[in-house]
C-alpha cells in the first residue's frame, strides 16, 4: 500500500494549530522545530510523530467539521493510504524515514475548535476504531518532504 505526504506541520511554540512546512526533520525524540506543551500526553520516543490519513479528515469535513491540516496537532497528513490500513505496529517508509505506529492519539479539548460544537471526540479511536490520528516512533531518522511517496512496509 503506497501513498504520498500531502501535508507536514509543526508548531515551534507548541499547541495547535500546527503550521504547514515543506520539510520536517524527524528524530527519535520527535519532530525538529515542533514543540508539545503537554509532555505527559504528547511527544517523546513512542509519540515522536503524529499522523493522520487524509480520508479521515475528509470524512470529518463532510460531516461539517472545520478541521484542516495541522488543526488537530498532526505532523504528517498522508494521502492514498486508507485509514483502515493503519494499526499499531504498521511500519511506514519514505526514502529517508521509517516510522512505526505505536498507538492512537486520543483527542483532547485543545483541538475542539476543529469540530462543530466542540465535538472533538469525533476523532476518537474508541468511537470508531482506526478513524483517528496515530502516534509513531521513529525507527530511522531523516527528513520528510512534502509530496514524497510513503508506503506501508510491514506490520510488526
Amino acid at each position: 500500500m503506497s501513498g504520498s505526504v500531502l501535508g507536514l506541520f509543526a508548531s515551534p511554540k507548541g499547541g495547535v494549530p500546527k503550521f504547514p512546512v515543506n520539510d520536517l526533520q524527524v528524530s527519535n525524540n520527535g519532530c525538529i522545530g515542533d514543540r508539545q506543551n503537554d509532555l505527559k500526553h504528547h511527544g517523546g520516543p513512542r509519540r515522536a510523530v503524529c499522523l493522520m490519513a487524509l480520508d479521515v479528515m475528509e470524512s470529518l469535513q463532510r460531516d461539517g467539521h472545520p478541521i484542516e491540516g495541522g488543526s488537530t496537532g498532526e505532523n504528517l497528513l498522508i494521502e492514498g493510504i486508507a485509514w483502515t490500513d493503519f494499526e499499531v505496529g504498521t511500519v511506514l517508509r519514505t526514502e529517508e524515514v521509517v516510522l512505526r505506529i505505536t498507538g492512537d492519539a486520543p483527542p483532547c479539548k485543545t483541538i475542539r475548535d476543529s469540530f462543530t460544537n466542540g465535538t472533538f471526540k469525533s476523532l476518537a479511536h474508541t468511537i470508531l476504531a482506526k478513524k483517528t490520528r496515530w502516534y509513531a516512533e521513529v525507527l530511522q531518522e531523516g527528513t520528510l518532504h512534502l509530496g514524497e511517496a510513503i508506503q506501508i512496509d510491514a506490520i510488526s
